[in-house]
């Protein structure tokens, strides 16, 4: 027998089912964490996306590589937003294939969230190295910079960050891929505080070499962070077990069932943010009755472990010919 502890993206019809005397309800699935943070996430992008063209023009017209390399992490902001806000459109579509025979997405295209995420810091990476490189090269030729309209860009650029940061910091807590635009704009706003700093020194003291070096300052704080987040997103693609899921203490639990004697082809993952999955076979006593041990296993996997999408195949110990994958 297997059971569905609760439905996949395409169930939505609310209608529940039982199990002899006892049933569970496949209600209404909540709403995705990106999807309840769209509009936040959509006034950042307009706000980012216009503010980039003027800090393009800025920087190219000021001669300053830490108004450019500002600039350029922006694009990146750009780029990470319009990326969530297309990965949310998508995975809250339900895609319907033009034969009408059913969807090609069984769990949906919620993982897209999970993919924008890593593109994000593949883009951060690569602009945080390019602007460490063009530091280098100008701390041995560092050019003039004119320093008043470089200065007057950066502050419209904190308050433009400053917003956005305000927007993105609930939904940051809750879905990853709105965390991976939350900390872009958060590099940002220091960015923009670095080239505030470098065109007060610039225009104070003179001191030439302040531009490319708070411009290397802002490369070097990306960089960790964004390899936090490429870390998370890599785990969540390669399928690995959610942190704090020991399959070991799981199986052992679920192993200790009333009427288990047996649990194999135990997998644990997560789809997206707020979305872990599993499934398992149980091997029964043969008298024992599969909907109970289903219904205890659902109630173990919710309760323990916060996981409402659990799909149990219940088998005798009897039964003959269930083997594991060999892959």
């Amino acid at each position: 027998m297997v059971a569905d502890a609760q439905p996949g993206p395409a169930d939505h019809d609310g209608h529940g089912h039982g199990h002899g005397d006892q049933g569970h309800s496949h209600g209404p699935a909540l709403a995705r964490a990106g999807a309840r943070h769209l509009r936040p996430l959509l006034i950042s992008f307009v706000l980012i996306a216009g503010f980039f063209v003027v800090e393009v023009v800025a920087g190219v017209a000021t001669g300053s590589l830490a108004l450019l390399s500002d600039a350029g992490h922006m694009l990146t902001d750009v780029i990470g937003l319009g990326m969530a806000l297309a990965a949310i459109h998508l995975a809250t579509r339900h895609e319907t294939r033009s034969d009408g025979r059913g969807t090609h997405h069984t769990f949906g295209l919620y993982r897209l969230e999970i993919l924008a995420a890593f593109v994000n810091s593949l883009l951060l990476f690569g602009v945080a190295i390019y602007v460490l490189v063009e530091a280098a090269r100008r701390l041995t030729d560092p050019p003039d910079v004119d320093t008043g309209p470089m200065l007057v860009v950066a502050v419209l650029g904190l308050v433009v960050n400053l917003i956005a940061f305000a927007l993105l910091r609930e939904g940051a807590k809750e879905s990853l891929n709105v965390e991976g635009a939350y900390l872009e704009v958060v590099a940002d706003a220091l960015g923009s505080v670095a080239v505030i700093v470098a065109a007060v020194l610039v225009g104070t003291f003179g001191w030439t070499w302040a531009d490319p070096l708070f411009g290397a300052l802002i490369g070097v704080w990306i960089l960790p962070r964004t390899y936090r987040l490429g870390r998370h997103a890599v785990r969540i693609l390669l399928q690995s077990a959610p942190p704090g899921v020991d399959l070991e203490v799981l199986r052992s639990r679920l192993g200790s069932l009333p009427g288990v004697v047996d649990v194999h082809d135990l997998h644990v993952w997560t789809l997206t943010s707020e979305m872990d999955a599993a499934s398992a076979h149980l091997m029964t006593t043969t008298d024992t009755d599969p909907h109970g041990v289903l219904d205890q296993a659902r109630v173990l996997l919710q309760e323990q472990y916060g996981i409402s999408h659990a799909t149990f195949q219940v088998e005798p110990d009897s039964h003959t010919g269930c083997t594991e994958v060999s892959w």
